[in-house]
């Protein structure tokens, strides 16, 4: 196999800065303050971001799904619980997440570990998505093997018969989780490779920030 030489691709970051003595005391602030910057920026699906997991037998596994809230400190996605990260999460409830606004020269890396967000919750969220979003959900056995997608169609259709309206209820196997941040480290493309890189660290109710050679 040939080697492919991808180095042309370089390119050197300059449009934004980020320093320790102005950076606000609270990660999620700055978090708050970076994913509004990518909202108005236009980006495209702003809000996506990779999940890595760890497989019981300490296998990395990761994925991209979206963010759908940033409540009580800690990042919430929704999911199937029986899906191949629910499993993961089931054994072992630590994860990382990864932003990446590759248009800002900007990544967010955060660590911690996941709880269920409540029943309650999760009942609220499922009856707000599209009425098709929630059949399909219901409809698909999540990281299972299927003989066809004829099979996952069928399941789908059976569904809207009986719910014409997709008002069916939240399926007990789905709903969301929270990942609680104990690390959390933002990465600004600079000039010369000389990047910024400030990471904020739990120490009980407060946070501590260092700066990270790029």
């Amino acid at each position: 196999m040939t080697n492919k030489d991808l180095s042309f691709l370089r390119q050197e970051y300059a449009a934004f800065s980020l320093d320790e003595a102005s950076a606000p005391g609270d990660p999620i602030h700055l978090f708050h303050q970076w994913l509004d910057q990518a909202i108005g920026a236009g980006l495209s699906e702003p809000n996506a971001m990779t999940l890595a997991t760890v497989t019981p037998d300490s296998k990395a596994a990761a994925r991209v799904v979206l963010l759908k809230e940033v409540e009580r400190g800690g990042f919430v996605f929704y999911t199937n619980y029986l899906s191949a990260k629910g499993r993961q999460l089931a054994a072992n409830p630590h994860a990382s997440l990864v932003f990446l606004w590759l248009e800002l020269h900007r990544q967010v890396r955060v660590s911690g570990k996941t709880v269920k967000v409540d029943a309650a919750a999760s009942d609220q969220y499922f009856s707000l998505r599209p009425a098709n979003s929630r059949l399909g959900a219901a409809a698909s056995p999540q990281s299972q093997p299927v003989g066809s997608r004829r099979e996952l169609e069928e399941r789908f259709e059976e569904l809207r018969s009986r719910f014409p309206r997709g008002d069916l209820p939240r399926p007990p196997n789905w709903g969301g989780y929270r990942l609680l941040p104990a690390e959390i480290e933002f990465w600004q493309g600079r000039e010369s490779r000389l990047h910024d890189r400030l990471l904020y660290t739990r120490e009980g109710e407060s946070w501590q920030i260092s700066r990270l050679a790029p």
